[in-house]
């Protein structure tokens, strides 16, 4: 522990070397999770209607092995290896060389890459371990969403309660701020919702994007809440402007708001204080 106290470089190229390890079990989350989300409401609706769920082999986040969804080849320890696989493979499968997306390993990169923004910035500590979790999840959650427009309660809700947890020791913000900031989170898009649905008599957003800004809330505290609406407000409008003027968008197909709130409480996490002192700094 001394010697990664003393030699941060060391630290956080371990924590990007283990974070790729990571990327590729989120790459898993993100693939089986929302699978997994289905098959159990179709086996709740069965009940419901007084059926017996049919048998069905396990699927979950360990079994089967990853396969090639192609041709059915299980890939092996050696095509498995973060980022340097799909390389090796040139992006396609061994057995059938159908192209293997290059998202998988972009998402690999992506969470090393962050993780060790996070060694670096706060070395061998608790908020290293806080922010690592914070990330990790902000990763899949943003995945998940882009992919299904689903923000699973089995993320987010462990998500606030563990920010809340690290924050008794008032790591990333007060207990007091943590708490009000988890109340703030999920209200103020509650109250956005409302007041649409009033307007217009659509949904404007899923109740997954409340509690995923709630998480956010609990973690880094309500003050950090403006920086991480308004970011994820303007990036995610001008996209959306963008995708419906130059990609002809259909403007009924809803565009999920939570891979920018995990982008904007990823740059809170990171520069929040600063964008914060800076801002009223103008004052």
């Amino acid at each position: 522990m001394e010697l990664l106290h003393a030699e941060p470089a060391l630290f956080t190229g371990l924590v990007f070397l283990f974070s790729l390890l990571v990327g590729s079990f989120l790459n898993v989350v993100i693939h089986r999770l929302p699978k997994m989300m289905e098959a159990d409401w179709h086996a709740q609706c069965a009940e419901l209607r007084g059926e017996t769920p049919a048998e069905s082999p396990p699927y979950n986040l360990a079994v089967p092995r990853s396969a090639c969804p192609q041709c059915g080849h299980r890939i092996t320890a050696l095509e498995n290896i973060p980022l340097l696989s799909w390389l090796w493979l040139r992006g396609r499968c061994s057995a059938c060389s159908a192209p293997i997306g290059a998202r998988y390993p972009l998402v690999e990169l992506l969470t090393a890459l962050l993780s060790a923004a996070v060694a670096w910035k706060w070395g061998v500590s608790a908020q290293t371990l806080g922010a690592l979790l914070l990330v990790w999840t902000l990763v899949a959650l943003a995945f998940i969403d882009l992919d299904t427009t689903l923000l699973p309660d089995s993320l987010t809700l462990p998500l606030l309660w563990l920010g809340l947890l690290f924050n008794l020791g008032g790591h990333f913000a007060s207990l007091t701020d943590a708490v009000i900031g988890a109340i703030a989170g999920y209200g103020v898009l509650w109250s956005v919702y409302w007041l649409f649905k009033l307007v217009t008599g659509k949904d404007g957003m899923g109740y997954g994007d409340f509690k995923q800004l709630a998480a956010i809330g609990a973690w880094l505290g309500w003050q950090m809440l403006p920086v991480t609406l308004l970011l994820s407000s303007v990036v995610g409008a001008a996209i959306g402007i963008a995708m419906i003027v130059l990609v002809r968008h259909d403007r009924r197909v809803p565009i999920p708001f939570g891979p920018y709130l995990a982008g904007g409480g990823l740059v809170a996490l990171f520069f929040g204080a600063d964008l914060t002192q800076a801002y009223l700094a103008q004052f």
